[in-house]
């Protein structure tokens, strides 16, 4: 059964500039280590950036809140197929099994100006 659905979309020089102006303090607020690295090791590190943070708010969209939901708590990795795929920590994890959630699906693209993602939870 789905729980909810959730999408966002965000310029791609957005991210790039709020990272060259406010660099580890806004990189460390927002993205784990695990993110941060595997970002700074792509050819296009900002379109990775904004495909995380939009899988990030798109996540939050998901829930219908923003209530005890940390972006550092959320964690976007790639297998090793490049899948992406959605991990919550802490409290965001908690917040997450009160609502009785079982899978999280997430889809993630850009192109040179946006980056888009889309997230389903299903019960």
């Amino acid at each position: 059964m789905i729980y909810g659905i959730g999408t966002d979309i965000i310029k791609i020089e957005r991210v790039k500039n709020v990272i060259e102006r406010w660099g580890d303090k806004f990189l460390k607020r927002i993205f784990t280590e695990k993110e941060i690295i595997y970002c700074y090791r792509n050819k296009h590190p900002y379109n990775s950036f904004a495909a995380r943070f939009a899988a990030k708010e798109a996540f939050i969209k998901s829930l219908g809140s923003k209530k005890d939901i940390s972006f550092s708590e959320i964690e976007v990795l790639n297998d090793t197929d490049g899948k992406p795929s959605l991990i919550v920590y802490g409290k965001s994890l908690k917040t997450l099994e009160g609502y009785d959630i079982r899978k999280v699906h997430l889809s993630l693209s850009h192109d040179s100006d946006y980056s888009i993602a889309f997230v389903i939870l299903e019960k």
